[in-house]
Formats: C-alpha cells, structure tokens, sequence
C-alpha cells in the first residue's frame, strides 16, 4: 500500500506541474480540489469574477484526462438544460439527447444565479451519479466532480442556495485575489495572449486511474482516537458551552452528520496528498475550514454582528482537546 501511496503523491504532484503552466498561485485551492476528487465529493467555490474558478477546473480536467463540461446558470436556465431532453423525429421516434452534465468534471457557473428548481436538478446528479430524463435514468461517467462557483457581490437576481444544497458539497472554497507578484506573472501567462490549446497541457492522470485512487483514499488507516477527535469536532457545534466555546452562541445549527462523514474522509485525502498512510489530527484541522464553514448555521445575532464561521472554527480547533 505505502508504494501505491507514493505513486499517487507522484502523480497528483505532476499533474499540478501541468495545470501551474497556465494558472498561478492559488495552491491551496488546487490541494483542496485534489482533495475533494480523490474524496469523491464536490466543490463550491466564492469568489469574485476574474479569478480564473473556471479555467483552473478545466485545465484540471484536461491534465487528469477526463471529459469536461461548463453549465453557465442563468435565470432562465431550465432542469432539462442541464440534464437533457426526449425528442421525437419522424426518422427515429423518440430518442434521448443528453445534457452537459454527462460528463466528468463540471463547472456550474454562478449557481445562485438560477431559480431553486433548476438548481436543485443537480442534487440526484451530485449525490446519485445518475440523472433522470423522461422515464429513464442513466447513470453518469465516474469519476464525477462537481465544482459550482458563486459570485459573493451580486445581490441583485440571484436566489440564495437552500440549506439543503449546500450540504451536498464536500467543501466550500474561497478564493481570493492573486498577490502582486503572481500578478505580473499572470500578466505574461495570462488567457487572453494564448488559445487554451498552447499552453500543452499533457494528460497525467486518467479516469481509471482517479477511479483507483479514489479507492486507495478509503484505506488510508484512521485510528480510534483521531476519530473521537472528528466527533468531538462536530459536537462542539451542537454544544459549544460543553467546550467553552465563547462564539457558539451565534450557532443557530450546528453541523450535520455528514460535517463528521466529510472530516473523515478528506483527512484521509489529505493525508494521502502528502504520501501517508495514516491520518493524523492535524489533517483533520487542515480540512475543517473548508469542511465545516457552510455548514455552520450563523443566527440572526450573528449576521447583524459580522460573525463568520472561520472564526467560530478557529475557535473550536483552539479548544477541542486533541486524542
């Protein structure tokens, strides 16, 4: 296992070589998105435009090998848009032609800006790996990697995404502004000089391949102890005055269990991304911001006070005493 450990750290290493020829910096989003697909989840990305979410997860895609496909949310974007129709010609009777979400990794561009009925045509893809058209279902090409992308300062025809969505993500990413240096290198490598095709990007990994990891995430060892911790974790956001923590007061709902499913498994690839084969509790704390801030329900209280979730997460990694 340790040698298919290092084959993988290999791998995922050379595959971040490909996608830095075009995009620069934002590392600790590119680790979190390796994360999430060797944890079998999904993404949701905030960030302002320009920030290039869209070209890192193609290019991602491209170097992985894999299909690739861009569903730009509108207000008048329909379910069967997305998922694919019946259609009937005097040649053929009805036939089936299916949607962009038959591919492996997607991109739904500024999700918040559809209606909840479109959005929520995402969820059987997103947790099933099938979709429904007509009376058929059809399952869908693995691996299957999902990153939507929000826009945080439009206020104006976005519908907020349901509780219930949102959960669906394995992380929520935030993705800032390059600093001034990367900037100046995006300046000469920038999308607008090139077409995509001159960038070269080679295909280190393969569907098969991400399949096999994937696998190999789900045997990383976790021990007993590391696991009381993740629970401990999560129960601090139910109980936060059990643990003294002082801005679990603006908490209206705490995690669900799938806060603790997705700690598990992400420390897993975490740990994984790093060439171990155990994980250990700093890779839990590694993934809990990305793991937990959405799904952390802020009060009233605390949206009138500016809390944020970081900082109640910050807070509980301070005092959840480790195994």
């Amino acid at each position: 296992m340790k040698e298919e450990i290092k084959k993988c750290h290999k791998l995922i290493e050379k595959t971040k070589k490909e996608i830095a020829k075009i995009i620069v910096g934002q590392e600790s989003i590119i680790n979190s998105l390796f994360i999430a697909l060797l944890a079998n989840g999904h993404v949701l990305v905030e960030g302002v435009p320009g920030v290039a979410k869209t070209l890192l997860i193609k290019t991602m895609a491209t170097a992985s090998g894999c299909s690739f496909s861009r569903i730009q949310f509108t207000v008048d974007l329909l379910p069967t848009d997305i998922t694919g129709i019946t259609v009937y010609t005097k040649e053929k009777g009805f036939t089936i032609v299916k949607g962009p979400i038959f591919a492996n990794f997607i991109v739904a561009d500024e999700i918040n800006r559809s209606p909840p009925k479109t959005q929520s045509s995402l969820l059987e893809a997103m947790q099933e790996r099938q979709t429904t058209i007509g009376k058929k279902t059809f399952p869908l090409p693995l691996p299957f990697f999902v990153m939507a992308t929000q826009n945080p300062i439009e206020t104006e025809a976005v519908y907020p995404l349901p509780e219930a969505q949102v959960d669906r993500f394995l992380m929520k990413l935030l993705m800032y502004y390059p600093n001034m240096t990367e900037e100046e290198e995006i300046l000469e490598k920038n999308i607008e000089l090139k077409r995509f095709e001159e960038y070269k990007i080679k295909k280190v990994l393969s569907p098969s391949l991400i399949l096999k990891m994937q696998d190999l995430t789900k045997r990383i060892y976790i021990s007993e102890d590391v696991k009381k911790y993740i629970v401990r974790i999560v129960d601090s956001t139910r109980n936060p005055k059990k643990y003294d923590i002082k801005l679990g007061k603006y908490i209206e709902w705490g995690g669900s269990p799938r806060t603790s499913i997705g700690l598990f498994i992400t420390s897993k690839a975490k740990a994984l991304m790093e060439g171990k084969d155990y994980v250990t509790p700093q890779h839990v704390k590694d993934v809990a911001h990305e793991v937990m801030r959405h799904r952390i329900i802020i009060s009233y209280e605390g949206q009138a006070e500016n809390i944020k979730g970081d900082e109640i997460i910050d807070e509980i990694l301070s005092k959840v005493p480790l195994p």
